[in-house]
């Protein structure tokens, strides 16, 4: 992701070297910077099973640790899937822990006007959750931010160093997003969703919980290829492969937008379609 490291400096900065920083997922394609954020805090890390609040619950209670901190995508990137952040949240509270929600891939996609997803289950604002997001992708900006309460905003501007010794963001990008954020509504929300439904239901997948959507080609190379083809054909697809996923899960990500029109989405069916029926010229 080209975003600022502020989600990777909120996590180094807020678990003390003898804390205990839980990853709620194994599922070997979460965010990078989540996953760096985990090896700057240098706090013991454990990970546990993809979307198992049981098994992250189990962890909490068993800890020796005075902290805790709980680190999860909301969507997660590649496959879309959404975290189940009320039953992770009841398990922080009962532990006395923080639940840190990375929005890269919820903001301006789901909730209320697009506020994500912390806000579409009533999390936004707890003092127990802090939001990092990106102002890269739905906002079309560079960038990113924390959101929590003052004294932890505070705590960040003091002590992290992925944030005190990176270049501030330029004017531009900053009221570029703020701009971006006038925009997002709810209109514009049920236009993507519709969108990306279309786009699974045209390639005969289920839609995900997000605006991406994973196909699965296996090898690398053939990802790789199919992405080639796509774009030579005038569409242009993400591709995943080792290490941002596991050998032999190399996928295309199609992401859909709010300003798609019909067409785009038919045209983007019909290629996509054909690439994978007839495999890369």
């Amino acid at each position: 992701f080209c975003v600022h490291d502020s989600r990777a400096s909120s996590a180094e900065s807020m678990v003390s070297f003898n804390g205990l920083l839980r990853q709620a997922d194994d599922h070997k394609v979460k965010c990078v910077f989540l996953v760096d954020a985990c090896r700057l805090s240098r706090a013991r890390v454990q990970v546990v099973p993809h979307a198992d609040p049981a098994a992250v619950e189990a962890v909490l209670a068993g800890r020796t640790e005075e902290r805790a901190l709980v680190v999860t995508d909301a969507i997660f990137s590649v496959d879309g899937d959404l975290a189940p952040l009320p039953a992770l949240h009841e398990a922080v509270r009962r532990h006395g822990a923080v639940l840190l929600v990375d929005e890269a891939h919820a903001l301006g996609v789901v909730g209320p006007a697009g506020a994500g997803a912390c806000a579409a289950v009533g999390l936004a604002g707890q003092a127990d959750v802090v939001t990092t997001l990106t102002l890269s992708k739905s906002l079309g900006s560079q960038g990113g931010a924390v959101l929590g309460p003052a004294a932890l905003r505070g705590h960040l501007v003091d002590t992290a160093r992925a944030f005190i010794f990176d270049t501030g963001l330029a004017p531009a990008a900053v009221g570029a997003a703020l701009a971006a954020l006038t925009l997002v509504d709810d209109a514009r929300v049920t236009s993507l969703r519709r969108k990306a439904v279309a786009l699974a239901e045209g390639l005969g997948c289920l839609p995900t919980a997000g605006a991406v959507l994973p196909l699965v080609l296996g090898g690398a190379a053939a990802a790789v290829a199919a992405q080639r083809a796509c774009e030579q054909q005038g569409v242009r697809v993400g591709c995943f492969r080792p290490p941002s996923v596991p050998a032999g899960r190399s996928c295309l990500r199609l992401t859909a937008r709010a300003d798609l029109t019909d067409l785009d989405v038919a045209r983007a069916v019909q290629v996509v379609r054909s690439v994978l029926r007839s495999g890369p010229a």
